[in-house]
């Protein structure tokens, strides 16, 4: 049996990011220190993923994939994925546990969490929920159509200081 095979204890409730193309991952890890929750950014390797940590920040390599270590409080790991489409999402649902929050732009990575039992917020503060993530679904899957034929739909709203403002405020709330 190799060590990724043993089964992992429960590390209790944790905070998830989608790394690739998140623009709150600051925010993110400012209000998982204020909650006292655990980390765990996921992204490619391309993207120096530790420069969001601080240096005071407590590290817990390998707990997430299964480290023996058993930190309460806060405490950051960093998964790094392969660079190809949905690895870091495939990731993420592995490390999942239900209770978890992962922050995550995609619809289907949000939609995945749910069906685990964890929960999801946008980037631009908005929480998912089981009762509107098939409608969601239904329109990412429209509009790929639509794309598809060689139509065009709306891009996504510039980014603005509001939704950082959502953001954080929503996060901190789920992580009560």
């Amino acid at each position: 049996m190799s060590p990724d095979d043993t089964p992992r204890a429960p590390r209790g409730r944790a905070l998830i990011i989608d790394a690739d193309a998140c623009p709150v991952v600051r925010e993110a890890l400012a209000c998982a220190r204020r909650a006292r929750v655990p980390v765990v950014i996921v992204g490619n390797t391309t993207q120096n993923l530790a420069r969001h940590i601080r240096r005071d920040d407590p590290r817990d390599a390998g707990h997430a994939r299964g480290g023996s270590a058993d930190r309460p409080g806060f405490w950051v790991d960093i998964v790094e994925v392969p660079i190809g489409a949905d690895s870091a999402d495939f990731a993420i649902v592995e490390l999942l546990e239900a209770g978890d929050v992962v922050v995550t732009q995609d619809i289907g990575l949000a939609s995945m969490a749910l069906g685990r039992g964890a929960e999801a917020i946008g980037v631009r503060g908005r929480v998912y929920t089981r009762a509107t993530i098939d409608m969601d679904l239904f329109i990412r899957h429209e509009e790929k159509k639509v794309r598809r034929a060689g139509g065009r739909t709306r891009g996504p709203a510039v980014f603005t200081a509001e939704d950082r403002e959502r953001f954080v405020r929503n996060l901190a709330q789920l992580l009560r």
